[in-house]
């Protein structure tokens, strides 16, 4: 096995340098973070071990963004790791008869113990029981790999391979419209106002509000109270058919955002009500919001019933007050929905976070949002 280390300032570009070099076939071995080096000019930065069983491809194939960004069966890619570190349990290519055979190593004892409690450890975070099945698979079918010393930095590299997340991604002198959409009260009008503070005091951007949230008391108050102090242009739209007229008075805009009324997931008709304004603003870019203290079923439920809106990522709120973090991981999975933010509280604009895989996957397993 070809085996190299590679460092970058995040696991994500680590991750793509391997990939361009090792194509999407390598396997990561184990993940560390490096702190306080010369070499690197004292600046954090992270190091993945990753090896590969045949020689590396002369010509680089960039990942697409897909690729990267998400796994569509996480099932289906930890089989493919494993076929990769137990190559003969699948049909023989040609000339393996040459090569010797490699038997799996068996788990041992203490190792055996310590992914058990893994097991408990992920099941009291909440984490689904089909993801803990195929990771604790992963991680005995890797015990050639694994020893005690690297064995959670393995499992939290597992994890975040699992996980879909994505940025927030807007340009100067190209109006992009972006609506917030989910149930009541899980913070959609604070999530708009975080991020268009956010993308206009440090990215510079010019930012509209548009609001159709005209059905609960004090919605457009709040909004326009948080337009006046920030100083953010914001307009109401009472019908869908208004909606064109207001984006094209906020055509010099860079960024419009379009925050809707929370509605239930069990209304469809509302559900449908909402759509058609979206459809009539022709949204960029539609975003869910998710309330990080429900369970499972119910966020499971939600991702499902929204899905009509064309949603392409997820915020979570609230996640101060969650007092665990599996959920996420099991509808981001169960979904394909790319986490974006999760927010911490309701200061404007400090309570939200950016987030990427590793994140999430220490977040997740250690169950503390602070360390």
């Amino acid at each position: 096995m070809q085996i190299k280390k590679y460092v970058a300032p995040s696991l994500k570009e680590a991750t793509l340098q391997m990939k361009n070099e090792l194509g999407g076939e390598a396997l990561i071995l184990g993940t560390r973070v490096i702190e306080n080096d010369k070499r690197y000019g004292m600046k954090k930065m992270y190091e993945i071990t990753a090896g590969i069983d045949q020689p590396a491809p002369a010509k680089s194939v960039k990942p697409s963004r897909d690729e990267f960004d998400a796994i569509d069966n996480f099932q289906a890619e930890l089989e493919k790791l494993t076929r990769k570190i137990n190559p003969h349990a699948g049909s023989k290519a040609a000339g393996d008869e040459r090569k010797p055979k490699v038997e799996k190593a068996a788990p041992s004892k203490q190792l055996e113990k310590e992914i058990d409690e893994i097991a408990d450890t992920l099941e009291q975070r909440e984490v689904s029981k089909t993801i803990i099945k195929s990771l604790t698979k992963h991680l005995r079918d890797s015990a050639s790999f694994i020893e005690g010393s690297n064995l959670e930095n393995y499992l939290l590299s597992s994890l975040a391979s699992m996980i879909p997340t994505t940025t927030f991604k807007v340009s100067k002198n190209k109006t992009t419209k972006i609506a917030l959409v989910g149930p009541t009260g899980v913070g959609k009008t604070t999530c708009i106002a975080k991020l268009a503070v956010i993308s206009k005091i440090i990215h510079k951007l010019k930012v509209g509000l548009i609001s159709i949230d005209t059905y609960r008391l004090g919605a457009i108050d709040q909004l326009r109270i948080f337009s006046e102090i920030s100083d953010i242009e914001m307009a109401v739209a009472y019908e869908a058919e208004e909606i064109p007229k207001l984006v094209k008075k906020f055509k010099g805009k860079d960024l419009i955002f379009i925050d809707t009324v929370g509605r239930s997931q069990k209304a469809k008709e509302n559900l449908e009500q909402i759509r058609k304004y979206l459809d009539a603003a022709q949204v960029d870019e539609t975003i869910l919001v998710a309330n990080a203290t429900s369970s499972t079923r119910t966020l499971n439920d939600v991702a499902e019933k929204f899905k009509p809106l064309k949603y392409t990522s997820v915020i979570f709120s609230k996640i101060d007050e969650a007092v665990a973090y599996g959920n996420i991981m099991n509808l981001a999975v169960t979904h394909n929905a790319p986490v974006m933010f999760l927010t911490n509280g309701q200061v404007i604009p400090d309570d939200i976070l950016s987030v990427n895989p590793a994140f999430l996957a220490n977040l997740i397993y250690s169950g503390k949002l602070y360390k």
